[in-house]
């Protein structure tokens, strides 16, 4: 590929310092392309190009010509669906399957969803003798928005469309080490008809995202990431007192009863844990298995591990990819050591797969353990990669007080034909999100966000414009 520049103020450039770096195909540990590195500099030339935008045309936009734009973005990126599916398997080793018939698909939809609310967000009014009263929904203004490495192109939608739809102006910056998607959706903007500078892309490092967050003339801070470096952001946003919605991490608890679709349960415990390697800030990574089922459970989710085909993401037959890095993989490894270190036994996998193209890429086995306790460390800290810890359970109390047992809290599973204790469950488990008899679905109006470290505010549905507006009162006298 050609080297990749900046997208600000409506125009590919080059960075304040001339500096690049390399994004890496995790499946070969080939160079893709270069990829302009921004710096202070180029975050604020981004971000008055935001300012900008948000003085000119874009707020001449009434709700109407916002909706045919976002639609026409959403339209876009289903018609370059496979060129995108292509770049982001490329970037994040996740299987062309994945990306092009459920991700990229999922993100133009996004798009086509919040196009419908951009002309259905009204404020109120109220009156008297004496005084009209009203509320007005404004945008917030300049919206900085930082996503993680795991689902790129998804992630951006999550934020960027939401923002859009209220009339504010972006810049995002995508992680390091999946830069592509973000580029190309901001090609598309441009053939949307996006005025110059509503939306902007600064790729880079970490110290770009930092300027970003300290920089005076942004209004509002959505982060998408670990709960470590959300800490970091939610500190330094303080200082300019930002609007700041955090997605963090999670350890999300599955629950399969005796009494479950077991074969249901199985192929969703397998999903919730081994879908996009593990890499899913919602992955079911702690199974709890009624105690009287725990070995049949087991030796099942085994066989079927079994049969995962590793390899090169671009083949129909591969069901998992390498992980994102040689540094994500060595932390899934390190984590994989300590389980064992810890008493923990394993029950297949836990090993990097040498074997896939020719030693080649950060490919790790699809790891389950047995013999697992809720205060293990595999069992409470976030591996962010394709480790299950089975962990048994002896009635539904027991099951809630060790799923509730962790510091995160962004979603859960409940495995039961009995609808009132899934129910009883469901309200109980302090998660964002708790599926019943399924796992990591997902609808664009339907919020999803955390609990406890695993963050506040939401993505998706209507919740989500609530983060990306100011609520004005006007009070008229009419006396």
């Amino acid at each position: 590929m050609e080297p990749l520049k900046l997208f600000i103020g409506g125009e590919f450039v080059d960075a304040a310092r001339h500096k690049s770096f390399a994004t890496i195909n995790p499946a070969t540990e080939e160079v893709i392309t270069s990829v302009e590195q921004s710096d202070e500099a180029d975050v604020d030339r981004a971000v008055k190009a935001a300012r900008a935008a948000l003085r000119g045309p874009w707020a001449q936009f009434d709700g109407a010509k916002r909706q045919a734009l976002l639609w026409r973005l959403g339209e876009l990126i289903s018609e370059h669906s496979d060129e995108l599916a292509l770049l982001e398997t490329l970037d994040t080793g996740k299987t062309l399957f994945d990306s092009g018939k459920i991700e990229i698909p999922f993100a133009a939809e996004v798009f086509k969803y919040y196009a419908g609310w951009s002309t259905k967000t009204h404020g109120t009014t109220t009156s008297s003798p004496t005084a009209l009263k009203c509320t007005l929904r404004e945008p917030i203004g300049v919206c900085g928005i930082i996503t993680p490495w795991n689902f790129p192109l998804m992630m951006a939608a999550w934020k960027v469309a939401p923002a859009l739809a209220m009339g504010n102006a972006v810049v995002l910056k995508p992680a390091e080490q999946t830069p592509l998607t973000a580029l190309k959706l901001a090609d598309l903007s441009l053939k949307a008809g996006f005025p110059a500078g509503v939306f902007n892309v600064v790729t880079g490092f970490g110290d770009a995202g930092q300027a970003l967050v300290d920089h005076p003339d942004v209004d509002k801070i959505a982060f998408t990431g670990s709960t470590e470096v959300g800490r970091i952001v939610m500190q330094r946003a303080a200082a300019t007192l930002k609007r700041v919605t955090l997605e963090l991490g999670g350890k999300s608890p599955q629950i399969i009863f005796a009494d479950a679709d077991l074969k249901s349960a199985l192929r969703g415990a397998l999903t919730g844990i081994f879908y996009n390697k593990g890499e899913v800030c919602a992955a079911g990574s702690r199974l709890f298995v009624e105690r009287s089922i725990y070995n049949d459970v087991l030796s099942g989710l085994v066989e079927a591990t079994a049969k995962y085909t590793l390899g090169d993401p671009r083949e129909k037959t591969t069901r998992m990819g390498p992980l994102v890095s040689q540094e994500q993989m060595d932390r899934v490894l390190s984590y994989i050591d300590k389980g064992k270190a810890g008493g923990a036994k394993i029950a297949i996998g836990g090993n990097r797969a040498a074997h896939v193209n020719g030693g080649k890429g950060y490919f790790v086995e699809p790891t389950i353990f047995s013999a697992v306790t809720n205060e293990m460390a595999i069992a409470q800290e976030e591996i962010f990669g394709p480790v299950l810890a089975v962990i048994p359970f002896d009635n539904a109390e027991d099951a809630l007080q060790q799923a509730n047992a962790s510091r995160y809290g962004l979603a859960a599973g409940i495995w039961t034909k009995d609808i009132k204790k899934a129910l009883r469950l469901a309200q109980n488990i302090r998660a964002g999100t708790v599926w019943v008899n399924a796992y990591n679905l997902y609808d664009p109006a339907l919020p999803f966000g955390g609990f406890k470290e695993s963050g506040f505010g939401r993505d998706l549905g209507q919740a989500a414009l609530e983060q990306y507006t100011e609520t004005k009162s006007v009070w008229v006298d009419l006396s």
